[in-house]
């Protein structure tokens, strides 16, 4: 494309994309002295954990919950937001075959529901995975058979799993399960019931979080704030259509029609659109571009009055005979979220594909399905209904299709050739996350930035929430942090952190 407006330079670093890895990236660099730029392709900070407004209702694009155990990321939560967050409690259930079961899934509840005969099945059909477990594990169907039995999965995973990915569990690859409920089994589920969990709590199991008055995208919008107080800029509708890069390294961005000049880079945007957006391309990635799939979102937020019409913060829906995979009560997120105390925010989540049908109903015709389906699960009366909004999210979850990792494999070899690129993120690493990993990601890259040599990809939170025994102390972790170890495991929190230094060259293996 040509580029007819005046050059941006002497950017220390370009961050493309506003989401908690970017604005994340941003704050580090901010406080360090560094003059950035955040590039942003939509009209709104947050990614997707913004908060959308719509006649003064707030609602999410899903629940975020914000829970973690690296001190680095509440530090700067709480750094942000202060008072502002509200300490919640989980309530969650699941609705399958006109019954509502707790979640996590409580084993005396599941008993009395499904009734002795198949109880018993149940518990055979567990047993028999323990005595004959599938090897090797390939698959997400294969993981959760093992951890749960057959008849188990086939009741209360499968139809919502398939329902969320949109393709059969046989073809998901078991690394989504390793990652989103490693930890999680029959045993961990009845021990939790029991009180004897321990210090085997799996990350799924999390009961209490915390949550901004106002939503996610309140601790979003306030980081963009501090963010340009301390003199760096957040461009919004500014997508990034052109990477251009050398034997050096990444030299500029193009965004807008604007060519912006830096020293570092760290990317957001999804591995599939960089590969598209480089400049030359690059034919070993365009020969595995295909291989960066996702799956897209939408959500249909109906404004019912009433209160108390239900009292989870969010229900799975495992029912086949509806399309709705997902339900939020947002006034039981924060009552603050509604303008109108007799009035509910409900948001009914249907995960699709772009240009699938559900994707290309109407407004009006989304509305009437949720409307509907709300009558349908006895939630309340649909003539109750006084407005609602529809928000479509693209490429909200990458997909583990098995190719992913050869896709994978060679943006990494790429990216020895461009050392001042790093990719952080849910979408930029192409890995299915919480935004708390996203912010861990982001605070590691701008170390990079200043001469540390973190190895990104290898970051998973996933530990601290397991509290295996493999995490190290605070002195430790400051101690590892001076010596610039390859493989990080956590943050030191940011008051250890030195304010300013001097930028350095990037020293980082991928």
């Amino acid at each position: 494309m040509s580029v007819r407006l005046s050059p941006i330079v002497g950017m220390d670093a370009v961050v493309i994309g506003a989401g908690p890895a970017g604005l994340t990236a941003a704050y580090q660099l901010a406080r360090r002295g560094s003059r950035s730029i955040v590039l942003e392709s939509l009209g709104q900070v947050g990614g997707l954990s913004r908060t959308e407004r719509h006649h003064g209702f707030h609602f999410d694009i899903g629940g975020h919950r914000f829970f973690t155990k690296v001190d680095a990321v509440q530090t700067m939560w709480e750094d942000v937001l202060g008072d502002d967050f509200l300490d919640r409690g989980r309530l969650s259930r699941l609705y399958l075959d006109g019954e509502y079961y707790q979640y996590p899934i409580e084993p005396l509840e599941v008993l009395l529901k499904l009734g002795f005969i198949e109880s018993s099945r149940s518990a055979l059909s567990y047993l028999k995975s323990k005595l004959s477990p599938i090897s090797p594990v390939n698959s997400v169907e294969d993981w959760l058979i093992n951890n749960f039995g057959e008849r188990l999965y086939r009741r209360f995973f499968k139809t919502y799993t398939e329902k969320v990915w949109g393709i059969p569990c046989s073809e998901i690859s078991a690394e989504w399960a390793a990652q989103r409920i490693r930890g999680l089994s029959l045993w961990t589920v009845v021990k939790t019931a029991l009180g004897i969990e321990g210090k085997t709590r799996a990350k799924s199991l999390v009961e209490n979080f915390q949550y901004p008055r106002l939503g996610p995208g309140m601790m979003w919008e306030k980081t963009a704030e501090l963010v340009e107080e301390g003199g760096c800029e957040v461009r919004l509708n500014s997508n990034v259509e052109e990477i251009h890069w050398g034997p050096e390294g990444v030299k500029a961005v193009v965004a807008g029609g604007v060519r912006i000049h830096g020293r570092h880079f760290l990317s957001t945007m999804p591995i599939h659109e960089l590969i598209g957006a480089l400049r030359p391309r690059v034919p070993a990635l365009d020969r595995v571009q295909s291989c960066f799939q996702y799956r897209d979102f939408l959500t249909v937020a109906l404004m019912v009055r009433g209160t108390d019409l239900f009292p989870d913060n969010w229900i799975y829906i495992h029912d086949p005979e509806v399309r709705v995979g997902r339900i939020q009560n947002f006034n039981n997120w924060s009552p603050e979220m509604s303008p109108d105390a007799g009035v509910t925010c409900i948001g009914f989540e249907y995960f699709c594909n772009v240009g699938d049908d559900l994707w290309t109903m109407t407004n009006e015709e989304l509305s009437a399905l949720a409307r509907r389906e709300m009558g349908m699960l006895g939630l309340a009366d649909p003539s109750r209904v006084e407005d609602s909004a529809v928000i479509r999210a693209p490429k909200a979850y990458p997909v583990y299709n098995g190719d992913h990792e050869k896709g994978l494999r060679a943006v990494r070899e790429f990216l020895q050739q461009v050392p001042n690129l790093q990719l952080i993120g849910r979408n930029g690493m192409h890995r299915y996350n919480n935004q708390d990993h996203s912010m861990v990601t982001a605070m590691l890259a701008v170390e990079n930035i200043f001469g540390a040599s973190h190895n990104l990809w290898t970051v998973n939170v996933d530990d601290e929430y397991q509290e295996s025994g493999n995490l190290i102390s605070h002195e430790e972790l400051r101690k590892m942090n001076a010596q610039q170890p390859l493989v990080p495991t956590a943050l030191v929190p940011k008051t250890q952190v030195p304010k300013a230094l001097a930028p350095e060259p990037l020293r980082r293996r991928a």
